[in-house]
């Protein structure tokens, strides 16, 4: 140890203990302990910075040996360290300068940063954060030390977080500024990368925001090497351009050079991706996507046009209109109607040019010529991430035959309504014109309805992700939207709902239909739309209110089953006679009696003549009552019946009865 250090009379640095194989960074962020009563310090340590035996002063430390530096013991004081030429203030000014940081509101394209919520809640003590929990603040027991994230990475080597972290149970999200505080004043452990996510805005009429705390894995490749694959990872708010970048800088490619973008969805389809201007969540990019750049030849042409076309669709992200001479001839569903109507199911279906004249404005789907021909509407949707729930979906709408003709006759553009207050734009429908378009081209085995799905993710942010979802509300959200986009009234007028009066429920009924008419009016409402007819009888005056309320969507339960098979043992009172096991099928929800009844079909014992027991390890463990519920007996409890004689009550000595259910079991 340096000399100035070797006189002090009882005052030294605290003790320093290799206790973890985290290291403080020595040359970023110096570790500092404070002087106190205890041990020499350890081989390997040398002290810098002038010591005052009297006094209480601060020294900075570097390990030579590779441990982490720590402080404590009896007579330590609050740190005063200094690190990058600022120290750290005083625990009441830290609650003052980060309490107002943490409060603040997010704003989209704002980082924020992750930190260990057990560092962060020994912070809070050490500082008298809440007021609470004043309990010995600013005792150096109680020194969170550096930030240490290591509690919330799966392999710390890589630092990769695990899955399922929960926001302020297992860390908490701080601004930028509170973020460089904290790591002014108490440093990082050394090794570990800061944790920084953007804010992402979610919802287009609805706007919240979000910290993105996990980032989006894709697997990046080059077309010239596609076994080569990369993992990076990318925010929802970065652009398309943002990851060209990276994959030429990946993949060595020079900037002089063209490059175009391909995303693979299924293992032998590919679509461009054109709009570099667009960000990874509106380009519908989802977890383990694969990217493929692809350089342009020297001759100006293009790799992958010498490539043979695949069945699958090639979706361009141009967003042009698709011209009539651009499209192939598209089936009607109309022989798909008569077929079912008149029972035909080898119907054939002639194409006609009427049923798709032209493209979405907004989408379009730029389709190589594929000899791949199906039949019209037998087409797969591809999973995007865990999107079953949206496909069963869009199947059953698909198989509509009216609403489909109506997409596919291209009725809606005139029906569009674009200035609903209620609606989306037109952009649901149109989106959903294309799709229907596509999977009723003939052309294709399957589609991917990626930017189907990036619509209904930016009207509804429920959906924007690419999770397991419920494909019930999801219908309920599309059918609700189709309507509203598609609504022929323009000006809704208000309505007053008149009571029935004794009216004929003919007249009521017509009147209410009327009236929702008179401000529902679509394409939805004349296939969907019905009426519940609601009776109100007073119990005070019986008076009776009878009303027609509209609805599109019914919620029915799944059928349960009615019945459940139970096995039984059979002890008769004849105690010469074996127990004989039967399994009976009793109602779900009946009684004990039922299950002697169905015992008594099976065994010619009258019912009356039954005991009905649980038995649990060779005892009765319960006599049922003929009244209680089958639901009170599980299916691994062992019920026996005891057959009495006719007239008078079975006894059975002790002996016996255990003879005789050790003979069953």
């Amino acid at each position: 140890m340096p000399s100035e250090s070797s006189g002090l009379s009882g005052r030294y640095c605290a003790c320093l203990v290799p206790a973890k194989p985290h290291v403080l960074s020595s040359s970023q962020s110096p570790a500092f302990l404070v002087c106190g009563r205890g041990p020499p310090p350890a081989e390997g340590l040398r002290c810098r910075g002038a010591w005052s035996p009297g006094g209480r002063q601060a020294v900075r430390l570097r390990t030579l040996a590779g441990y982490p530096l720590q402080g404590g013991g009896a007579g330590c004081t609050d740190m005063a360290a200094e690190l990058d030429g600022g120290p750290r203030p005083d625990v009441g000014a830290q609650r003052a300068e980060l309490g107002p940081l943490l409060g603040i509101a997010l704003r989209p394209g704002e980082s924020w940063y992750l930190i260990d919520s057990r560092w962060f809640k020994q912070w809070k003590k050490y500082v008298g954060f809440d007021s609470w929990d004043m309990y010995n603040v600013g005792e150096p027991n109680l020194f969170p030390g550096p930030i240490d994230n290591s509690g919330l990475f799966a392999d710390p080597e890589i630092q990769t977080l695990k899955e399922h972290l929960i926001d302020e149970l297992d860390y908490v999200l701080v601004p930028t500024e509170a973020w460089n505080k904290l790591v002014n004043w108490y440093g990082c452990v050394e090794g570990q990368q800061p944790i920084v996510r953007k804010v992402v805005e979610y919802g287009l009429f609805v706007k919240h925001c979000k910290v993105e705390v996990y980032l989006l894995e894709l697997k990046l490749c080059e077309n010239s090497d596609p076994t080569n694959v990369l993992t990076c990872h990318f925010s929802k708010a970065d652009t398309i351009a943002t990851i060209e970048k990276e994959m030429r800088q990946l993949f060595n490619i020079p900037s002089e050079k063209e490059t175009r973008l391909w995303s693979r969805y299924m293992s032998n389809a590919y679509e461009q991706v054109s709009n570099l201007d667009s960000t990874v969540q509106d380009a519908g990019l989802y977890h383990g996507q694969v990217l493929l750049i692809e350089v342009k030849n020297e001759d100006g042409t293009w790799p992958r046009q010498s490539l043979p076309a695949k069945s699958s669709t090639a979706t361009s992200r141009n967003f042009t209109a698709t011209s009539a001479s651009s499209v192939n001839s598209y089936s009607s569903i109309k022989g798909i109607s008569s077929a079912i109507a008149n029972g035909d199911s080898n119907n054939s279906f002639g194409l006609t040019n009427s049923s798709l004249g032209r493209g979405v404005s907004g989408f379009s789907y730029s389709c190589r010529e594929s000899p791949f021909q199906s039949q019209p509407g037998i087409c797969g949707l591809s999973n995007l991430g865990n999107t079953c729930f949206m496909n069963s979906a869009l199947q059953c709408l698909s198989n509509t035959p009216p609403l489909t003709e109506y997409f596919l006759e291209d009725r809606y553009e005139a029906e569009i309504n674009h200035d609903n207050p209620l609606g989306m734009r037109g952009e649901i429908a149109e989106a959903y014109a294309e799709l229907i378009k596509q999977m009723w081209s003939g052309r294709h085995s399957h589609v991917a309805p990626r930017m189907f799905k990036t619509q209904v993710g930016r009207f509804a942010p429920q959906f924007s992700g690419y999770q397991q979802q419920d494909s019930q509300e999801l219908l309920a959200f599309l059918l609700d939207g189709l309507h509203e986009d598609l609504n022929r009234v323009k000006k809704k007028p208000y309505l007053e709902l008149k009571d029935a009066n004794g009216r004929p429920d003919s007249v009521v009924a017509k009147e209410a239909w009327e009236n929702h008419r008179l401000r529902n009016d679509s394409i939805i409402v004349d296939i969907f739309h019905g009426l519940f007819k609601s009776t109100l009888v007073c119990p005070k005056c019986s008076k009776v209110s009878v009303t027609f309320d509209p609805f599109c969507y019914l919620t029915l339960p799944l059928p349960l089953k009615k019945d459940r098979s139970m096995d039984v043992s059979l002890v008769f009172a004849d105690l010469h006679r074996r127990p004989t096991q039967y399994r009976v099928v009793v109602p779900m929800m009946g009684a004990v009696s039922d299950l002697c009844e169905a015992l008594s079909k099976l065994s010619k014992i009258p019912a009356e003549n039954m005991v009905v027991t649980d038995v649990y390890n060779h005892r009765f463990h319960k006599i049922f009552q003929m009244d209680e519920g089958l639901s009170h007996i599980m299916p691994k409890d062992n019920i026996f019946y005891l057959s009495q004689t006719s007239g008078r009550a079975l006894c059975i000595s002790k002996a016996c009865l255990s003879r005789q259910l050790k003979l069953v079991q």
